[in-house]
Formats: C-alpha cells, sequence, structure tokens
C-alpha cells in the first residue's frame, strides 16, 4: 500500500502520478513537503481484497516511531472480519531493512509458517538491523521537527553534516562532521561494530549490507565499492530510498545498512 505524500497543494503516490525524476526536480529546501499515512478505506479495501483469495495476511508496515500508519493498521485488526486472519508487526524499519523483512517472512511463508507463527517471530526481532544515513542539508529535517531553526543556522554556518542512525523506532543524530568522508568512513566504523558486538555469532551469510540514497546513484556506487572493500566477506546491494523518506531527509543523503536476516 503506498505512502502518499504532498509537495505544495498536490499530493502524489510514487511511480503512480509522478516519477523519481520529477519528484527531484520539483524538490527544493523551500518547497513544502509532507507524508499522510494510506487511508483507512484503502486499507480495508485491500485487505478485503486479498482475504477472498488468501487465509491470512502479515502486514508489514512502516516502522511505528515514524508513521502512524502501524498504528492505524494494527487497530483494524480487531475489527471482526479481520480478526485473527490479519496480523500487523511493528517490525521498527523502513526502506532496504523493511525489504528485508519482507524476504524474511516470504521463507517463513514459503516453509508453511502460520500468519501468527510469522507475526511472533518478526516481533522478536526488532533489533536485527541498524540505518546510518548522512543528510546533504539541515532544512529538511527541520521541517519534520526534528532539529531546531537555530541548530540548522549553525549547522550551516559550520557545514556540519549529520549522520542520523534509525534503530529500533527512533530515527537520532548519531554524529556530527563537516566532510563527506568523514561522514562514510563512521558509518562503516559502526556497522562494522554492530556485526561485532550485537550480531556476534551470526553467520556471514546470514549479515546483509545495503547503500541507500536519494538521488545521488553515482556516489552511492563509488560507496558501494568501498563498503566491499571493507567487508569483502557480506553481500552489499544499492536500492533507491523511496520518495515518502526522502521527503524528510531530502536529496543527497547516503545511507549505509546493516541487518540479519532469518533462516540463515
Amino acid at each position: 500500500i503506498p505512502m502518499p505524500f504532498t509537495m505544495g497543494d498536490a499530493s502524489y503516490i510514487e511511480n503512480e502520478n509522478i516519477t523519481r525524476e520529477e519528484f527531484y526536480n520539483k524538490l527544493t529546501s523551500e518547497t513544502v513537503v509532507s507524508t499522510s499515512p494510506p487511508s483507512l478505506e484503502d486499507i480495508m479495501d485491500f485487505w478485503e481484497e486479498l482475504l477472498e483469495k488468501y487465509e491470512e495476511l502479515v502486514v508489514i508496515p512502516m516502522s511505528s516511531g515514524l508513521s502512524s500508519a502501524c498504528q492505524t493498521a494494527i487497530l483494524l485488526t480487531y475489527e471482526e472480519e479481520f480478526e485473527d486472519k490479519v496480523f500487523v508487526v511493528d517490525n521498527q524499519k523502513v526502506s532496504v531493512t523493511l525489504k528485508q523483512t519482507v524476504l524474511d517472512a516470504k521463507k517463513m511463508a514459503d516453509r508453511g509458517m502460520s500468519g501468527k507463527e510469522i507475526f511472533d517471530i518478526l516481533s522478536s526481532t526488532k533489533r536485527d538491523s541498524s540505518i546510518y544515513i548522512m543528510v546533504e542539508t539541515l532544512e529538511y529535517l527541520k521541517k519534520g521537527g526534528r532539529i531546531t531553526p537555530i541548530a540548522v543556522m549553525i549547522g550551516n554556518v559550520l557545514q556540519i553534516k549529520p549522520v542520523l542512525q534509525l534503530q529500533d523506532e527512533k530515527l537520532d543524530a548519531f554524529a556530527k562532521v563537516k566532510t563527506v568522508k568523514q561522514a562514510k568512513s563512521v558509518m562503516i566504523k559502526q556497522v562494522r561494530k554492530d556485526i561485532e558486538t550485537r550480531f556476534s555469532g551470526a553467520s556471514e551469510k546470514s549479515i546483509k549490507l545495503a547503500i541507500a540514497h536519494s538521488n545521488v546513484k553515482e556516489a552511492a556506487e563509488i560507496f558501494r565499492q568501498e563498503v566491499l572493500e571493507e567487508f569483502p566477506e557480506y553481500q552489499v546491494t544499492l536500492e533507491d530510498l523511496p520518495l515518502s523518506i526522502a521527503c524528510h531527509v531530502g536529496q543527497g543523503s547516503l545511507g549505509l545498512a546493516c541487518m540479519k536476516s532469518w533462516g540463515e
């Protein structure tokens, strides 16, 4: 179910009425951009349609810490027509880590697990990922209320590039650096620490790394090669950030995600 967003007075859905190229052409630091959860009607209609074909649904929304869509979906499961048929997982993931959760859920379903069994496993693996992301400008974070105007002014004057961390349900400031090189170094160093501590004992096959970016594909591919040199034993994929997330971090963001997949 797509996440709608508005730019100015118009409402958009990625790949339905706006392309990535059109989005970034419209996006400036002055553009008023906001996101909203899918409508209750859209969610219920989609679930009803699927339940005509399937016995159960496992729904994995964006982290409840970043969107109200998750809580809305959870409340809908108390409706009689969805009770014990729809299982909404607040796995506290987003973007590339959310994608990995969906792939894990698919593996579980292929092995014959029930919706409740999949729900229980995914609910217990909330801490199995981290995302570190460098943003090009603080303006979009200010608009979202995640940073004060004074901090933005100081950051712009000092040319600070913040590195943010998404772990569990919180998006927090993690480090403040002055160059892209320093930001990439910080992200790589922390991912190595996560692998050695939080994911200690996990098999090499189960550790997945991913580069995510907002309209800086060439820089992202360079970063991917740098990460591969640091972690030659792991798979490193390259992904575009969804536009519903790019609304909040702006153009030019570059992130590194580390996650542990299930069943490997």
